[in-house]
């Protein structure tokens, strides 16, 4: 029976440091990781380093966009020594052909993703440089710009990173387009959908912010104008979330574009007012509109005080004037003023407002029927000698 020998075992302690992990030398991983965690150890002073340089430069320069494309860099920024201590790491391992391979591909890919994902950052701060573009694009067009370029990157970042790894991406394009033809007859709506946003956008019909009605469908305030639906809060601030298809098939009303609020009432004044109190109130509250700079000039928008109409129980009077503002709270507060002024203004004239009422006339009443009697009829009386 053989013994093992010490020589022996310490052959097989030294084969297995040369042959490591996957054949690799357990010395060059023990550097490889030291490298690493080094990188790591220091990648809050590197990255603090750049970005503080980064920073002086930036605020240099009169405009803001660098600085805010430098805050959407800093993730980025930070993970550079992350690649370097890859990097770094890999490179003092000695190892075969294959595997030099691999991690020439690591590198690369960390590198490539690195650089894509800084530019689905920095696409938001460079697309706000789109709306100096005032007049040819607005705000949701912008953000559809910077969607749509967030999503191109998205798509070049991983095209590249599998062309990295020998992944030929031709084919499973075509592979995604017969799939993409089977998916299209399947969500026909989401399509539909996504063109109308698109006509939404390009017409121009309502912003963010805007107020706007659409009949059947909801009233409220715009708040976000997606792919594929439109967001808007009603005045209970409950969110309503319409497919854009009812917003391109139906009739917007957007009310943030009025030029003037309207005011249109029917006063009506009591039957007893005399002509000249008519008169009186009548030019007594056209002259209140005219004179007030509340108020629209006729020049502008048509401005109405007249005697309409004989109503049942009243002497009609329609008022019809429009305000400078479009701002609700402020068109309240006007319109309450008017109604002071209008109730003074026939209060002065000595006359009131009427109220539904109605007025029975009786020319002559009918024959009265005699009263029948309660009381017996006096002793004696039916004592006449004569039969009943």
């Amino acid at each position: 029976m053989d013994i093992a020998t010490f020589g022996e075992f310490w052959e097989l302690v030294t084969q297995v440091w040369r042959e490591g992990v996957f054949g690799i030398n357990i010395s060059d991983t023990l550097i490889a990781l030291s490298i690493f965690l080094l990188f790591l150890l220091l990648r809050n002073v590197l990255s603090r380093f750049l970005l503080r340089a980064l920073e002086r430069a930036a605020s240099r320069t009169r405009s803001n966009l660098d600085d805010r494309i430098i805050n959407a860099l800093y993730d980025p920024i930070r993970f550079i020594p992350v690649v370097m201590g890859v990097f770094f790491a890999l490179s003092v391992l000695e190892v075969d052909e294959g595997k030099r391979e691999v991690f020439y591909n690591l590198n690369r890919t960390l590198i490539a993703f690195t650089l894509f994902w800084a530019f689905y950052r920095i696409t938001t701060p460079v697309g706000s440089l789109l709306l100096k573009a005032e007049g040819v694009l607005t705000r949701p067009m912008v953000d559809w710009i910077v969607k749509a370029a967030k999503i191109a990157f998205v798509v070049l970042g991983v095209a590249t990173i599998l062309e990295l790894w020998g992944i030929a991406v031709g084919p499973i394009i075509a592979g995604l387009g017969l799939f993409g033809v089977a998916l299209a007859l399947g969500a026909q709506d989401l399509f539909k959908n996504l063109i109308a946003g698109l006509f939404v956008i390009g017409e121009r019909r309502f912003q963010p912010g805007d107020w706007i009605h659409v009949d059947g469908v909801v009233e409220g305030t715009v708040q976000q104008i997606g792919f594929r639906t439109t967001t808007v809060r009603r005045f209970d601030r409950a969110p309503v979330y319409v497919p854009n298809a009812r917003l391109a098939d139906s009739a917007v009303t957007n009310f943030s574009r009025m030029s003037h609020r309207r005011i249109r009432w029917m006063l009506g004044v009591e039957y007893r007012t005399t002509l000249e109190q008519l008169k009186q109130i009548r030019d007594g509250i056209e002259r209140y509109i005219l004179e007030n700079e509340e108020f629209a000039k006729p020049d502008d928008v048509p401005t109405f005080v007249r005697i309409d109409s004989f109503n049942d129980s009243s002497i009609d009077i329609l008022v019809y004037c429009f305000t400078t503002t479009t701002v609700w709270g402020d068109w309240l507060e006007i319109k309450e003023r008017l109604a002071y002024a209008i109730k003074e203004i026939v209060e002065s004239a000595g006359t009131g407002f009427a109220f539904p009422s109605r007025s029975l006339y009786l020319e002559s009443l009918p024959d009265a029927p005699e009263v029948f009697p309660l009381s017996p009829p006096p002793t004696g009386t039916a004592q006449s000698g004569q039969n009943p």
